[in-house]
């Protein structure tokens, strides 16, 4: 894990995220709160992901610590502000997966793993050759480096990126990352290069492709109409769009006048309407309910024992 020639892949002095932090990650953390072990909060079979995820049996869900964002308003803030979790090796976390996959889960769903995914690499490689057979869905917060992608090609089937904001001043503010839509936009090109148009199977359930994930925001409408614009423009058709209306204000929003509040239907059907005016088709929009802290996992460390 750590003899890769690539100054990228070189945990020692760490690269592999847009942070550039440098860290020697096998002795101190890096900007993301991780060292050399992964560390998970959470395994669970969760319910609540787009339908062609969850499906009836649940996905098997796996939630990393730690973030190289610093979102105000994560609704995660536990594990990747305040880095609960357990550290694991590569072959436990192989294990975790096969075990999920004992559930009967429709597939592994690994959350917001990117500053652990030579890690994942290599966990995913020794699950697949002990008979991980169930699609592999990659979470992410979208803010990767499109070269760290590249070394999971062929051991992902599903990408469910974020593309949170377009304006750099607004992702500066809210997840200090000024420069997020330009590394996530290039993040989620290449991670449709690698899977390409969706590929579902009889039961609707997804077996292959990209679903881009796009939060509303209070007063920030129009920044999700760039997001959309460069979805269209991009991909066409051949991606699917999650319009979420969950923002419940949490974590450091509730102190923050402009975020303190949930996003008003207007703002959230105006998104949906834009979205089918600029001729996009395929995607899920949220009801108003889903704006509820309730689906928030608790992360007691359930599944790791």
């Amino acid at each position: 894990m750590l003899n890769d020639k690539s100054a990228l892949f070189n945990l020692k002095k760490c690269h592999i995220c847009p942070k550039n932090c440098g860290v020697d990650r096998t002795k101190n953390n890096g900007f993301c709160g991780a060292n050399i072990y992964p560390k998970v909060a959470l395994v669970s079979v969760h319910n609540f992901e787009e339908p062609c995820i969850s499906g009836t049996k649940g996905s098997g869900t796996v939630f990393f610590s730690g973030c190289n964002l610093k979102c105000v308003f994560c609704q995660n803030y536990e594990i990747s502000q305040l880095n609960l979790g357990k550290e694991v090796t590569p072959n436990n976390l192989a294990n975790i997966f096969l075990k999920q996959q004992q559930k009967g889960v429709h597939n592994i769903n690994v959350v917001s793993a990117g500053h652990f995914i030579l890690q994942l690499k290599e966990a995913l490689v020794i699950a697949k050759e002990k008979g991980l057979s169930i699609p592999v869905v990659y979470n992410s917060s979208g803010y990767e480096r499109a070269e760290a992608i590249k070394i999971l090609n062929g051991l992902v089937d599903v990408y469910l990126p974020d593309i949170k904001y377009f304006s750099s001043e607004i992702s500066l503010n809210y997840s200090n990352a000024a420069d997020y839509f330009n590394y996530a936009s290039k993040a989620v090109i290449e991670m449709y290069n690698q899977c390409g148009k969706n590929v579902f199977d009889n039961n609707g359930l997804i077996k292959r492709g990209v679903i881009i994930r796009h939060l509303v925001l209070p007063n920030c409408r129009k920044d999700s109409f760039k997001v959309l614009e460069f979805i269209k423009n991009t991909f066409g058709d051949n991606v699917y769009v999650s319009i979420l209306r969950q923002y419940t204000p949490m974590y450091k929003a509730k102190n923050i006048k402009e975020l303190n509040r949930r996003v008003t239907t207007f703002e959230y059907q105006s998104v949906v309407d834009y979205f089918f005016d600029i001729g996009l088709k395929n995607g899920y929009m949220q009801s108003a309910d889903s704006a509820k802290d309730i689906y928030t996992p608790d992360f007691d460390l359930s599944g790791l024992d």
